[in-house]
């Protein structure tokens, strides 16, 4: 082969490939310089596509023979794409802090619309029910099933309802069943919820509205008696954990639902296993926030009655999670969601 055949090959050679070449180093660079968490879940995929693809080339240039610069550059970028490829496989517990640390408050941010949709239908809920209730005391039985209340009706006497917010677990006290049923209560609304979803997510809207009913008149009735603070701080420092998962899941339900209705320009199943992946993941973090949330309920609740120290830790609960949800894991994609 003469001089310019061998140019003219390998020339040809790099034209028709460089551009997969470019794309992998751009990913590696990325790589190396912020963890391979930094992609996509698309480039995810298609970084062991590209990495074959380089390799391959690799041994095609060696048995063509082609120049040795290119054949130091395909070995130099097929080693980075290896390290990237297969030390970025994870132990178990490394994914998982990963995806608490920055995924699951990312896939929230992602999906901030239909959060703020269920969040408002939680909260307008309880604001009904709290007037509604403050309004028509006998309202309460509409909003609360028997199941629920436990006994604290507007029939209870004040010196009842007071007991059952400073009342400890060895007493036996009415309200932990009431908390046990509230926890597992919201618990089947967040998966309801995210079942709900594939009706086109509308029921999602009206169960969380319903579920603030219930809590809004619950609250109502101890604030007739003056108890209402002090019911805010039984419940809070638990609650908004726990509150917040119902809502990650109603958030999931709601994209789940904007798949199957509003599919954009590809096909409803193509858009339900783009966006239910993710919706699916979050389900899972609102889990282990539930699981939280009953750690708080099952000992911090039991030990701490003093209102200060209860508004303190729910303060603190909810600062924390404004800042998780709002800046967490800023570097993971940012892709625009319905």
């Amino acid at each position: 082969m003469s001089a310019a055949e061998f140019v003219l090959r390998s020339s040809q050679f790099r034209r028709e490939r460089e551009a997969s070449w470019q794309e992998l180093e751009a990913m590696l660079q990325r790589v190396e310089s912020r963890g391979i968490g930094v992609l996509r879940h698309e480039e995810l995929m298609r970084l062991p596509a590209l990495y074959r693809s380089a390799v391959g080339a690799l041994s095609v240039a060696r048995a063509i023979s082609l120049d040795r610069n290119l054949l130091e550059y395909l070995t130099h970028l097929t080693t980075r794409a290896h390290l990237a490829v297969y030390a970025g496989r994870r132990r178990p517990l490394e994914s998982a802090a990963d995806f608490a640390a920055r995924r699951f408050p990312g896939i929230v941010r992602r999906f901030r619309l239909p959060f703020t949709i269920a969040l408002t239908s939680l909260v307008v809920g309880v604001l009904c029910g709290y007037v509604m209730t403050q309004r028509d005391p006998e309202r309460f039985h509409s909003f609360v099933s028997a199941r629920m209340a436990q006994g604290r009706t507007p029939d209870a006497p004040t010196d009842s309802l007071r007991a059952t917010l400073y009342r400890s677990a060895s007493s036996g006290g009415e309200l932990e069943l009431f908390a046990t049923f509230l926890f597992s209560h919201n618990a089947f609304i967040g998966m309801l919820c995210l079942a709900l979803g594939f009706a086109a997510g509308v029921p999602v809207v009206f169960l969380l509205f319903s579920n603030g009913l219930s809590l809004g008149a619950m609250a109502a009735l101890y604030s007739s008696r003056g108890l209402g603070p002090e019911f805010w701080a039984w419940l809070l420092p638990h609650g908004i954990t726990e509150m917040l998962a119902v809502v990650v899941c109603g958030m999931s339900g709601l994209v789940f639902g904007a798949s199957i209705v509003f599919p954009g320009e590809g096909s409803r199943l193509g858009e339900l296993s783009r966006r239910g992946r993710e919706a699916g993941l979050a389900v899972l973090g609102a889990v282990a926030m539930l699981f939280l949330a009953a750690l708080l309920e099952g000992f911090f609740r039991q030990l701490v009655h003093d209102p200060a120290a209860r508004w303190t830790v729910a303060g603190v609960s909810a600062a924390g999670w404004t800042v998780y949800f709002l800046w967490a894991g800023h570097d993971v994609d940012r892709r625009p969601a319905a």
